[in-house]
């Protein structure tokens, strides 16, 4: 019996990423994007978080990518460099797996690795009962806001959820030099 492995993921893997998420555009409502874009695209957008060294992975069974997640910056201002906001995809056969939570489980222990303090869910058609947020909830989530009516897509109006997610301490302590965003701002990574 073959299990789930969780990986790096690297530009081999790019062109499974783009038909994971080109479904997920054309026939879900957790991106707001409108048009699947283009397997270029999806190469820029993985370099520029593998260039800025934030986490990206994929979720593989007897070869096959079954799905993927990665954490990006959540603002661009240098006071927000702690917080990254995160995004998971499942190809639609391997739903119900538990693929999207073990992706998550190691995208956190990642992000805790490199001393960031929080993780942000930004949901798309966040409804209670979407996988998106009972997976996020499992996982020690918790709810900080909802911006309604926020997105239109497939005819409707959808709402955004906000949930976060503290780690190493959250905003209790003051910052890690040796954490990578600090490292990063300070000049001192890469």
């Amino acid at each position: 019996m073959s299990t789930i492995a969780i990986r790096a993921a690297d530009p081999a893997d790019l062109d499974r990423i783009t038909e994971i998420y080109a479904d997920a555009v054309a026939h879900g409502t957790a991106s707001y994007e409108l048009e699947p874009p283009s397997r270029a695209e999806m190469g820029n957008r993985f370099d520029s978080l593998a260039s800025g060294g934030f986490p990206y992975l994929v979720a593989e069974k007897d070869g096959a990518v079954l799905g993927y997640a990665y954490a990006g910056p959540f603002r661009p201002r240098p006071a927000y460099r702690f917080v990254i906001e995160d995004s998971v995809y499942v190809a639609p056969e391997a739903k119900g797996q538990g693929v999207g939570s073990l992706l998550m489980q190691a995208l956190i222990e990642t992000a805790r690795a490199a001393g960031f303090r929080q993780i942000i869910a930004v949901i798309g058609d966040g409804h209670a009962d979407s996988a998106s947020v009972r997976l996020h909830e499992k996982l020690g989530f918790r709810h900080s806001g909802r911006l309604e009516g926020s997105g239109y897509k497939h005819g409707r109006w959808l709402d955004t959820v906000f949930m976060q997610l503290s780690l190493n301490g959250g905003a209790s302590l003051p910052p890690d030099r040796n954490s990578l965003p600090e490292r990063k701002f300070r000049g001192e990574w890469n």
